[in-house]
């Protein structure tokens, strides 16, 4: 069955007195963060080297992500990639079209200043299913590079734990979009 795509969908630029909706958010969907993560999020925001981005349905909030522009994954800071960073959708907008909208306005946004190509990532186990086929579906390729543990390469006999910091880091070419 295909998903069903939301027509009345907005994406803005978060302020500081969303604080509240991002934490609500982050509660429904069972994160652990740092307590001043947000807080941390908007600050770069403010020195303009990250966007976060809150995609709403309606009046209601339907998820949200953030546009590094400085990574600090090695890769994307040796070659100027901006990352699309923590993207989530709440369970009930799920399969809706939201996430896909969310890239896809980072992707307008990295064309406008400039950048040529997007980095994102996914973490290797199974909860993160749905965004592997997602990214991969938009035309987001591994870069080659092997997974990451905490934006660390990881090296061929090294152990790491399966948890949210294992990650293959993708890249897609924004060249001709726009």
């Amino acid at each position: 069955m295909a998903p069903t795509q939301i027509q009345n969908v907005s994406i803005r630029i978060a302020v500081h007195s969303d604080l509240k909706l991002l934490w609500d958010m982050s509660a429904q969907l069972r994160q652990s963060k740092d307590a001043d993560y947000f807080e941390q999020q908007l600050a770069y925001q403010d020195k303009g080297t990250r966007m976060v981005l809150m995609a709403h349905e309606g009046i209601h909030e339907a998820g949200y992500c953030v546009l590094n522009w400085q990574p600090k994954y090695g890769f994307f800071k040796a070659h100027n990639i901006p990352e699309i960073q923590d993207l989530n959708v709440l369970p009930e907008y799920r399969k809706q079209g939201i996430a896909t909208q969310m890239i896809v306005y980072c992707e307008k946004r990295a064309v406008e200043k400039g950048y040529d190509t997007m980095g994102i990532s996914f973490g290797l186990h199974g909860a993160f299913g749905a965004a592997q086929r997602l990214y991969v579906r938009l035309g987001y390729i591994p870069d080659g590079l092997g997974v990451t543990y905490d934006r660390k390469a990881v090296s061929a006999g090294e152990f790491k734990p399966v948890d949210d910091q294992l990650c293959l880091m993708m890249v897609k070419n924004l060249k001709n979009q726009g």
